[in-house]
């Protein structure tokens, strides 16, 4: 017999199996955020379409390709969220107006994107992801970075994990690379995808970022940012770099790990797995200090970032589900009532318990 529905193409469900790898990410997110004295939001899933317009940009491919966008029956052109860093700002923006000083929220939310559906890329995840707010120092980049990595560590996650490490500089200096890139790009334009060809001229760090084999090849000796660093940028980069090292915490520095947004600046950063393929980013994060600005408010320093629990999971062990503590039969019908009883008594001692309805 053919079922009525269908699961939709992109979205999953998740059974207890799952379920179970996805609470264990979850609530070592939490701890690890709470020792870090991050604090809780929940916020709309539901946002202005202009929110993301603004802040990722029409160009993108998550505005122009991947959002779930519609009117609604009042006429405002609203959007199922596709990332939560912009959602925090305005509600951090709302909530403030910009001046609430050093503010350290965490969420672990549902985002929604429609790209095509692979291991690792669904249209629906689950994200876990923090955004420290109002202060511009490197020490705030390696306490995000911190957090992070224990969230990770704390894990029991398959294969080896890196972290990859980079400075984007600022509006000072990264003009200068970015037309360094552009005139290196222009040279190789045939070589590159058709995407990367767009890119070249609108966007030219995110070409940086393509996965596309023959653009990789082509990019071997492209400039390289670092080379065009600001004496402030270099100084903060040091610092943070130097954080790390104080803490332990291993990493690479990576000239490839981009933003493709102006109001990301400084550190960029990804955990990158070596056991998931095309999809290896786990965790990505990095310094927007120009995001308030881009939404119509102040200057307001902030560095974060988001984890994907479900891609996590990817890399958790199986695990049959918990059984329950105690399972109570009751033989004939006169032991019922009793039966009901026990049962609450041994959940009330806080044992799970399951009541099998009647036995002979």
């Amino acid at each position: 017999m053919a079922l009525i529905a269908q699961r939709v193409r992109g979205f999953h469900d998740r059974l207890p199996e799952d379920a179970a790898k996805d609470q264990a990410i979850e609530a070592a997110a939490r701890e690890v955020f709470a020792r870090y004295g991050f604090a809780e939001v929940r916020l709309p899933a539901v946002e202005r379409t202009e929110l993301f317009v603004r802040s990722i940009g029409e160009e993108t491919d998550i505005v122009g390709k991947e959002m779930y966008r519609f009117v609604d029956k009042g006429g405002d052109d609203l959007c199922l969220r596709p990332e939560g860093t912009a959602g925090a700002m305005r509600a951090y923006l709302q909530a403030t107006g910009g001046k609430g000083g050093e503010t350290r929220w965490f969420y672990v939310a549902d985002m929604f994107r429609r790209e095509r559906p692979q291991k690792g890329r669904l249209r629906q995840f689950r994200q876990v992801g923090c955004e420290l707010f109002g202060e511009a120092s490197p020490s705030a980049d390696v306490e995000v970075l911190a957090a992070a990595f224990r969230i990770l560590e704390a894990l029991p996650l398959q294969g080896a994990i890196r972290l990859e490490l980079n400075s984007l500089g600022c509006p000072a200096c990264r003009p200068r690379y970015r037309e360094a890139l552009q005139a290196f790009l222009s040279g190789i334009k045939d070589r590159l995808c058709a995407d990367c060809q767009k890119r070249s001229v609108h966007n030219p760090l995110r070409v940086l970022d393509c996965k596309n084999e023959a653009c990789q090849a082509a990019l071997g000796p492209a400039p390289e940012i670092l080379a065009y660093l600001c004496e402030d940028c270099a100084a903060h980069f040091a610092a943070v770099r130097a954080g790390l090292d104080a803490l332990g915490i291993g990493y690479r520095v990576n000239p490839r790990i981009v933003r493709g947004l102006d109001y990301y600046v400084r550190t960029a950063f990804e955990f990158v797995s070596d056991a998931l393929g095309a999809q290896a980013t786990v965790l990505a994060g990095g310094r927007y200090d120009g995001l308030a600005r881009a939404l119509g408010g102040p200057d307001v320093p902030a560095v974060g970032f988001a984890a994907g629990v479900e891609r996590l999971a990817l890399l958790m062990p199986d695990e049959p589900p918990p059984r329950p503590d105690v399972a109570i039969v009751a033989v004939g019908e006169k032991a019922l009532a009793a039966s009901y009883a026990l049962a609450e008594e041994v959940r009330r001692r806080g044992k799970a318990c399951v009541h099998c309805h009647g036995g002979s």
